[in-house]
């Protein structure tokens, strides 16, 4: 068989490949989190949110947001050497470091149930 016959079998078959690999991934929601820090976070937003009245009162300051909230919980870095995360409690407590919008560091302890997320605490650093 000649190259351009085989070639052309190879375009077809990776023509036929792509198109199921792209119909069973098109609908679906799909990550590939495998660090332990994404992994957290991810659940953290895909959670629902709630806030503690102690959290509540530092977010009526101006100093910050809950933009900044949802920036550290997408890009933050959770320090897990400070976190409670003891395998058979049913609330996990992380301890996200992060920045607000002007670059001010701050740090979010964020308690980690199994039905929702609860933001406990906001320190500035």
């Amino acid at each position: 068989m000649k190259f351009f016959h085989r070639f052309a079998y190879y375009l077809v078959g990776l023509t036929i490949g792509l198109f199921f690999v792209a119909m069973v991934f098109s609908g679906k929601d799909t990550r590939c989190n495998y660090f332990p820090n994404a992994r957290v976070l991810n659940d953290l937003r895909t959670k629902p949110f709630e806030y503690s009245p102690k959290a509540s009162s530092v977010l009526a300051e101006t100093w910050i947001d809950t933009i900044d909230i949802k920036n550290t919980l997408e890009f933050g870095d959770v320090d897990f050497d400070e976190s409670k995360t003891e395998f058979g409690q049913n609330t996990k407590l992380y301890v996200i470091e992060g920045k607000t919008m002007k670059n001010q560091p701050i740090i979010l302890k964020v308690s980690n149930r199994a039905d929702k997320a609860i933001l406990e605490e906001i320190i500035k650093k």
